[in-house]
């Protein structure tokens, strides 16, 4: 009797830890459930490395998550969702690019302003994009020099 009142007491506290660590997890995701905000869109031609949940970055600040990546069936573009959790109002002319944090860093979107007095509206689209840049190619070119023969 005493051993599995211990055994149950063990159980209680490991249960205990693993709902505190759930919570903490959830809270410091930068889960957007329940956030105001709101949705754009932007075509890239490739993108690499990015992801639902990668950041979307204005000036090194995240200020929102990609929502959802599709394939346009026509263009055989990248359709990215971005969701725009801070009340920052992004210009009309608004360039996004996919960034890479460094090396061996993960990619995010990078969002610059442009100088436009309207607005994107929620669910418009990001007009000027600029894709991934595929870095082992570029080295490999930088290495081997160009693979193209005249």
């Amino acid at each position: 009797m005493k051993n599995s009142f211990v055994e149950t007491t063990v159980g209680a506290i490991v249960i205990l830890i693993a709902v505190v660590f759930f919570a903490y997890a959830y809270r410091t995701s930068g889960s957007t459930t329940g956030l105001q905000g709101y949705s754009v869109t932007a075509k890239f031609d490739k993108i690499d490395g990015i992801s639902t949940g990668s950041d979307v970055r204005m000036s090194g600040i995240k200020i929102g998550t990609v929502s959802k990546n599709e394939l346009d069936g026509k263009t055989y573009q990248a359709i990215v969702t971005l969701a725009i959790t801070t009340p920052v109002q992004l210009p009309e002319d608004t360039n996004a690019k996919i960034t890479s944090e460094g090396l061996l860093g993960g990619n995010y979107i990078s969002l610059e302003p442009g100088g436009a007095e309207e607005f994107i509206k929620d669910g418009g689209e990001i007009e000027f994009t600029t894709s991934s840049v595929d870095l082992i190619s570029l080295i490999g070119r930088a290495v081997f020099g160009n693979s193209k023969s005249e």
